[in-house]
């Protein structure tokens, strides 16, 4: 089934601390930008909890603020082609827009319900995790049609439209896809909690009756993963494809998974990646969430307090405290930068 939906160039309402290029107000945005980098905003640090960190993030790095306004921001991705990034604004349906020098603006409305607005989920209709298909489509998570689908037109099409990838599992609805990430062998793997359904676990119209972890292949073929998360989220593999981490979200316990796969690309072995103390649950409010794995196999995902960094063995090595709930993050090209979705806020900090 293929559905219509339509970009929107409207600006939202934008905070910028580093933009670059034009002048204005008898100050240049060079300018601004100095005077920005001198002003650490409020919650904000990075904390070096092993020396191997300093390989990646210098502890006097700042968090900048690029854009405001949003409702829960979700979903990073930057687009190489093209230099921009695009994430989700999951409560109003719609995926936002950033590109430096030019701000934030709607890209995309709806982006993850798309049928009739009086029937539209309360609460988490829009698109959540997104990420690109080898021919470079944009492929969205959407909660509202409890699907992932790829968008057919080009990027800067004014009328896309989207075409199923999977919506099912062994005949029955998947709950909410929320986050998926491809494996080297053009697999998709997907996590399906319940968030985008209102009555979250407890909604009548779930038809499987567990939140699962699966298998898309190429030719159409859906496999279970695992079923052992209540709440399976954010989703990435190890640079060669042979370890998958998942994320689980459950406030009772929060924790990262590894998994090695098999020839079949199904589970081999499992075994707890890292599992929140009590007394770091404590410390901090948030919980595992999306993530990221860079080209050398470091893991980057948000936790309580903002974004935790691990090396491949597991072990903390710092964490980037962003004074909000923060949900995901995503790398530049060159990965020498990270962006950060942070409840209603789009912010980023240089790596090395």
């Amino acid at each position: 089934m293929q559905m219509k939906s339509t970009y929107l160039p409207v600006l939202t309402a934008v905070t910028c601390l580093i933009l670059a290029g034009c002048n204005g107000g008898g100050q240049s945005q060079s300018e601004e930008k100095a005077d920005a980098r001198e002003v650490r905003l409020p919650g904000t640090r990075v904390e070096i909890l092993d020396p191997e960190g300093l390989d990646l993030i210098d502890s006097t790095a700042l968090v900048e603020d690029l854009a405001e306004g949003f409702t829960w921001a979700e979903g990073p991705l930057y687009v190489a082609d093209g230099d921009y990034l695009l994430f989700s604004d999951i409560p109003a349906n719609r995926i936002i827009r950033w590109k430096e020098g030019e701000g934030a603006t709607v890209y995309l409305t709806p982006s993850g319900y798309t049928g009739d607005p009086a029937r539209q989920p309360k609460n988490e209709p829009g698109s959540n995790g997104l990420l690109l298909d080898r021919d470079g489509k944009l492929v969205l998570c959407q909660h509202g049609e409890r699907r992932i689908a790829r968008m057919l037109a080009p990027l800067s099409a004014p009328q896309p439209q989207f075409e199923t990838i999977v919506d099912r599992y062994q005949g029955k609805r998947l709950n909410s896809p929320n986050d998926a990430v491809y494996r080297n062998n053009g697999d998709l793997y997907i996590t399906d909690p319940p968030y985008g359904l209102d009555g979250r676990a407890g909604d009548t119209a779930r038809e499987i009756p567990f939140h699962g972890v699966f298998r898309a292949r190429p030719d159409g073929q859906v496999d279970l993963v695992t079923s052992e998360f209540d709440y399976p989220n954010g989703i990435a593999f190890s640079p060669d494809g042979g370890i998958l981490y998942v994320a689980h979200s459950d406030g009772e316990h929060p924790k990262w998974m590894k998994y090695v796969l098999d020839e079949q690309g199904l589970v081999k072995t499992g075994s707890v990646f890292y599992e929140i103390s009590e007394e770091e649950k404590k410390a901090a409010p948030g919980a595992p969430d999306g993530m990221k794995v860079n080209r050398n196999g470091y893991v980057f995902a948000s936790g309580p307090g903002g974004i935790w960094i691990f090396n491949p063995a597991g072990k903390p090595l710092a964490r980037i405290y962003t004074g909000k709930l923060t949900s995901n993050c995503a790398f530049s090209t060159d990965e020498k930068t990270l962006y950060m979705t942070c409840h209603d806020h789009l912010y980023r900090i240089k790596l090395k």
